[in-house]
């Protein structure tokens, strides 16, 4: 692996890499790690990707590990309301282009955002998270700070839910049409379904991947900001196992601060 530059906040563990490749690089060796470690102490594991440009790296370096994948079941974040499938932005067709259809694991469980129920298929989703204890989950942040579609309106640390329906701010937004995946901010979806903080801060260990000039705002506010809503990630400071890995880029806001 290659040298890093190690941190400690709090509970918060922080990597800081040279760059993108990098970073995707020590995500998937420490993911690796906690799975394996995981299946040989239970036989089988329960696993969160997350999407967005940011976990391009990770995803694709996953691929290449050596990992017995037919006996972990994976879980995603978040989908987008309304939008099929086939949409080029939508989550499920994401995950599975970039892992699922070339891993092949055991199982998978996808938010279906287009659904004809959709409070019928929270309930559903909430039950598999209850009966599937979530033991690596790998997530990014947001440019708002958000974790999962936890933008900063609707996130709260104490939510009673594992899965709901949320209304997107502008910031999330404006970040999903920068990144591509929309032609314009009209067309962006204003609602999604997403994990809640609390559905996040239950799984075991936690792989937060945070490449990018974009995010170092965010990265600083969860790091050294109050832990508030106003940055939903600033939570992740008293998870007992969690990992920001960040490259010199999203890291330039912290990295002149002492631990």
């Amino acid at each position: 692996m290659n040298d890093y530059i190690s941190r400690k906040r709090e509970n918060l563990k922080i990597r800081i890499y040279e760059n993108e490749a990098e970073v995707g690089h020590a995500s998937a060796d420490l993911a690796t790690q906690f799975i394996n470690e995981v299946i040989e102490r239970q036989g089988c594991a329960n696993l969160i990707l997350a999407t967005g440009a940011s976990q391009f790296k990770l995803l694709e370096a996953l691929q290449n590990r050596k990992i017995d994948w037919e006996k972990i079941t994976v879980f995603h974040l978040d989908e987008y309301l309304g939008i099929s499938e086939e949409h080029p932005a939508s989550f499920r067709k994401y995950l599975k282009e970039r892992i699922l259809e070339i891993v092949q694991p055991k199982e998978y469980y996808l938010i279906e955002g287009d659904t004809g129920n959709i409070g019928e298929m929270i309930k559903r989703y909430e039950k598999l998270l209850n009966e599937h204890p979530i033991d690596v989950a790998c997530i990014g942040i947001g440019e708002n700070g958000h974790i999962a579609f936890n933008d900063p309106p609707v996130a709260n640390f104490n939510d009673p839910h594992l899965v709901k329906t949320v209304e997107l701010d502008h910031a999330c937004r404006l970040q999903q049409l920068n990144e591509g995946w929309f032609p314009s901010i009209e067309e962006v979806p204003t609602k999604a379904i997403t994990l809640t903080i609390p559905a996040i801060m239950k799984c075991k260990a936690i792989i937060c991947t945070v490449p990018g000039n974009r995010k170092s705002e965010a990265v600083y506010n969860t790091v050294y900001g109050p832990m508030e809503t106003s940055c939903p990630a600033s939570i992740l400071r008293t998870h007992l196992e969690t990992t920001l890995i960040l490259d010199r880029f999203s890291a330039s806001k912290i990295h002149q601060f002492p631990n």
